[in-house]
């Protein structure tokens, strides 16, 4: 048996298993058909190191594993350790780390555990639907948009949209730094590398850096590597939450979670439907998801933002569409907002919360109702007025939406130094006609 073999873990010796068939990302594993299971972690131990994976599909005679890492160095005839727990240990040890899929500290030389950190599945449940708490009350963000307009409470689900190059991470940034959380845990899922360092260290604030744990699996890692860095992700918000602290999960994106799963799931079998999306895609989408959210009595909330992209904006996507629906709301970033320079890009108009309108009180809805209300009729007639087609004084509420806007649209980039009362106040004023005399 080679070095690796006899280093591994106890519980990983007493099963093991030959490879019979090598492919791209993929090997089958004679002999332990009748005790291994779907899911389960395999590790082949070839001349060159281990390689990680994890069990796919189970047939009579075989089971077949995608891997995590390159097939190039197994070789027919290797053994393959068979782990029956895919476990994680996260813990205060990660805040302030980079973690990469297998649940290491990116740098570090494999250091152990503190003592009394206990394992977690990466594949667990949401708690009981009928134990779990509601919504809590707002969060305060340090933006004007999203502590009124497009409100975030505590344990709330929302989904970021938005095409490449319109200031996704930056948001990110931002609500990672203003959001009030005890523990901050950043997946980073199909990301350039490039992007993970300027993430890390220019976009991430350090007071955030501070109280977050990064995990990550970058664009050049196999599909599986990919899956298993978002479950690593959840498990250790969900750690988090059951020690009671209030969560802030920011999730990057989780349409290359959707791609990641529908390479593995093509590989197992599965048939292609829309954009050869499986059909099991919503399925673990939503298995996903609803592992945040608020948690059950006695624990934490997990507060989740997840990012899709888009491409051309087209909210139509298969996984957009799915998402939309699982979710508790959705901010949209628009590319012809991003291009005349307006940060965050956020279309107000096509975002929603569904927190509201319990999230605000009845005042507080009136303005709401009155700002989108000025900005939909501003766009209805911003046409007419590049054409010169629209004449003042003929309609009153156009006029009146006309002169609102730029302050209206400029509200959307202020930041917000106070609590979520001064932001609606401040609101209050903008809405006031005439810039001279907010009485008037």
């Amino acid at each position: 048996m080679l070095q690796l073999a006899k280093s591994l873990p106890d519980r990983l010796c007493h099963l093991w298993g030959t490879v019979t068939d090598v492919s791209p990302g993929v090997v089958s594993i004679a002999g332990v058909s009748s005790h291994a299971g779907v899911g389960n972690e395999v590790l082949v131990d070839t001349a060159e190191g281990g390689v990680r994976g994890e069990i796919l599909t189970i047939s009579g005679d075989r089971v077949t594993a995608f891997l995590f890492g390159n097939s190039d160095p197994i070789r027919i005839g290797d053994r393959a350790y068979i782990d029956q727990e895919a476990t994680v240990t996260p813990g205060d040890h990660w805040i302030g780390q980079i973690i990469n899929y297998r649940g290491e500290i990116v740098g570090a030389d494999k250091p152990p555990a503190p003592r009394g950190a206990k394992p977690r599945k990466l594949l667990a449940k949401a708690p009981p639907s009928h134990l779990r708490n509601g919504l809590g009350p707002r969060l305060k963000t340090g933006l004007m948009v999203t502590d009124t307009l497009i409100p975030i409470c505590h344990g709330q689900r929302l989904g970021l949209f938005a095409g490449s190059g319109v200031g996704k991470s930056t948001l990110l940034g931002a609500l990672a730094n203003g959001v009030e959380a005890d523990r901050i845990v950043i997946a980073l899922i199909g990301e350039r590398s490039r992007e993970l360092n300027e993430f890390a260290t220019h976009t991430l604030p350090e007071s955030a850096r501070k109280k977050s744990v990064i995990v990550t699996a970058t664009a050049s890692e196999p599909p599986g590597a990919k899956k298993r860095a978002a479950y690593c992700a959840m498990a250790a918000a969900e750690h988090f939450r059951d020690q009671g602290h209030h969560v802030l999960l920011l999730f990057d994106s989780i349409t290359r979670f959707a791609e990641a799963h529908r390479e593995v799931a093509l590989i197992g079998g599965e048939t292609p439907a829309l954009h050869a999306f499986p059909p099991s895609t919503v399925r673990t989408i939503a298995e996903l998801a609803e592992r945040s959210g608020p948690g059950a009595t006695s624990q934490g909330d997990i507060t989740a933002i997840f990012s899709v992209l888009v491409a051309g904006s087209d909210m139509e996507e298969p996984v957009a569409d799915m998402i939309r629906g699982i979710l508790d709301g959705h901010i949209v970033l628009s590319r012809d907002i991003a291009e005349r320079y307006r940060y965050p890009a956020i279309d107000v108009l096509k975002s929603v919360s569904r927190a509201l309108p319990r999230a605000a009180s009845d005042d507080e809805n009136r303005l709401l109702s009155q700002y989108r209300r000025n900005v939909a009729l501003y766009e209805e007639v911003a046409p007419m007025i590049r054409a010169n087609l629209y004449e003042k004084g003929h309609d009153a509420e156009g006029d009146r939406a006309i002169e609102l806007y730029p302050r209206l649209d400029r509200f959307v980039s202020e930041t917000n130094a106070g609590d979520i009362k001064d932001a609606f106040a401040h609101l209050s004023s903008l809405l006031k006609t005439g810039s001279d005399n907010p009485e008037g």
